[in-house]
């Protein structure tokens, strides 16, 4: 499990392929200086319940992984990502799309521009 810290007060475990994934999408939207609300579900060990941080390029945030391999990505789960993050609510996590087969991956990243 990996770990999405945000400005050294919010902390969520993640599995790497989804942190990776999330990465590109909080990555593409603050290159372009967009900023948005990224939501998610509190695990029931720090009280349960939702939390949600204002993402902005001046909040210091990391992506740390638990392996040492970079996951593939899967630029259908990005496009769906980066949707979410697009609407009022704001960015929220979701499930991969199914249906993609490994060979339509490739080692290939989507460009979200």
């Amino acid at each position: 499990m990996g770990q999405f810290i945000y400005d050294n007060t919010a902390k969520i475990e993640l599995e790497d392929r989804l942190l990776a994934h999330l990465q590109v999408v909080i990555g593409t939207k603050l290159r372009r200086r967009e900023c948005f609300f990224f939501t998610w579900k509190e695990d029931t060990s720090v009280g349960g319940g939702r939390r949600s941080v204002w993402l902005n390029p001046h909040t210091p945030m990391q992506f740390k992984y638990h392996g040492s391999r970079t996951p593939q990505i899967n630029p259908a789960w990005l496009d769906a990502l980066a949707y979410t993050a697009n609407q009022q609510t704001g960015l929220y996590i979701i499930r991969e799309p199914e249906g993609v087969s490994a060979a339509a991956l490739g080692s290939q990243s989507a460009d979200l521009a």
